[in-house]
């Protein structure tokens, strides 16, 4: 039984925590973006943060279920305050459905979140860490996160799991070794190049042992180069001739414009673009933006305008298209397909 140790608060304090005590101004608030808490884990046997943050509607919606988005490295110190300013966005642009944000807070990462290999010595050598903890780490989230989140929080049954180089890694690893953890994986330039690429070398086989079921892949990868690249591009191969059909996937690479250090933010936001993406209509101009008169709408636009809009009876295109036919398409339904071009896949969005 996970116990309940500790509350906090996670606060960004913007100006004021970069600058001396002396010189903050003494009449700020902070901008609360989650909430820590400390879990006993009996798998890990040790105590173990996890950062929550909840959908700005979720106390005035009682009835609606979320699903759960779980950052590896996700601590306060981590990737969860970034993660968690992209959550926050969508509740001003509503450009993705909101989703409950866990982040798992890592302490020796390279020991933690890394498959076995056959060889540590030169693991310890070069990354001054003794590899192989990953297949504990996902029973901690199986066995005692997952669990006590389902427990607190109203989810929706449909989980994620999202991770940025070795937690790309464990991101990959878990789709093909434990593959009904998750039902949609985002990994971000997935550092493959481990045990020499073997997650890579052998896709083909892991990928042709899935069991039934949907699930859904967004893989992305920054100039990395040498076995970082190749591990990756082994996959995506693997991937177009041997992923099942009910393995949704899409491959963004995007290493002419990110480095290993600037990719992850933004690949994080077009993977919830791209997985929990919302339609839009494109409203009937006034005379304000246009600067001429409005014309009256047509009963076509009419009948649109009232149309609720889904994901279903959305059409599916990009800003570019749409500007080129813009009055043609006034209050259509439409999903954008926005972010970086994939350059391959098979992916309904």
């Amino acid at each position: 039984m996970i116990s309940f140790l500790l509350r906090t608060f996670v606060a960004l304090f913007v100006t004021a925590l970069a600058l001396p005590a002396s010189a903050a101004p003494q009449d700020g608030q902070p901008v609360v973006i989650g909430e820590v808490h400390t879990l006993s884990s009996r798998v890990l046997k040790q105590d173990r943060r996890i950062v929550v943050r909840l959908p700005g509607g979720y106390a005035s919606d009682p009835a609606r279920r979320y699903d759960v988005v779980y950052v590896i490295d996700g601590g306060p110190e981590q990737d969860f305050p970034h993660i968690a300013g992209l959550a926050q966005s969508t509740e001003v642009n509503g450009t993705f459905e909101p989703f409950i944000l866990i982040g798992i807070e890592t302490v020796k990462r390279r020991e933690e979140i890394t498959p076995p290999v056959a060889d540590p010595a030169p693991y310890v050598a070069e990354l001054k860490a003794n590899p192989g903890g990953s297949a504990s780490f996902r029973r901690f989230i199986a066995e005692e996160v997952k669990p006590w989140v389902e427990g607190r929080y109203r989810t929706s049954g449909n989980d994620a799991l999202m991770g940025e180089s070795l937690a790309g890694l464990f991101v990959v690893e878990s789709l093909l070794e434990a593959p009904t953890l998750f039902d949609d994986y985002i990994a971000v330039s997935p550092s493959l190049w481990w045990e020499n690429m073997k997650y890579g070398r052998d896709a083909v086989s892991y990928l042709k042992r899935l069991p039934r079921g949907r699930r859904r892949l967004y893989l992305t990868l920054a100039d990395e180069g040498h076995r970082h690249q190749q591990g990756v591009e082994m996959l995506v191969a693997a991937l177009k001739s041997s992923a099942p059909a009910d393995l949704q996937w899409l491959w963004v690479p995007q290493w002419d414009s990110e480095t290993h250090g600037s990719i992850y933010h933004g690949a994080a936001l077009d993977a919830f673009r791209a997985f929990y993406g919302v339609p839009s209509q494109i409203y009937l101009p006034g005379p304000l933006l246009t600067g001429r008169r409005m014309r009256e709408r047509t009963a076509a636009e009419n009948a649109r305008r009232e149309r609720k809009c889904t994901r279903e009876n959305s059409r599916r295109t990009t800003p570019g298209e749409t500007r080129t036919i813009e009055d043609a398409i006034i209050y259509e339904c439409l999903l954008y397909d926005l972010g970086p071009r994939a350059a391959d896949g098979r992916f309904d969005r």
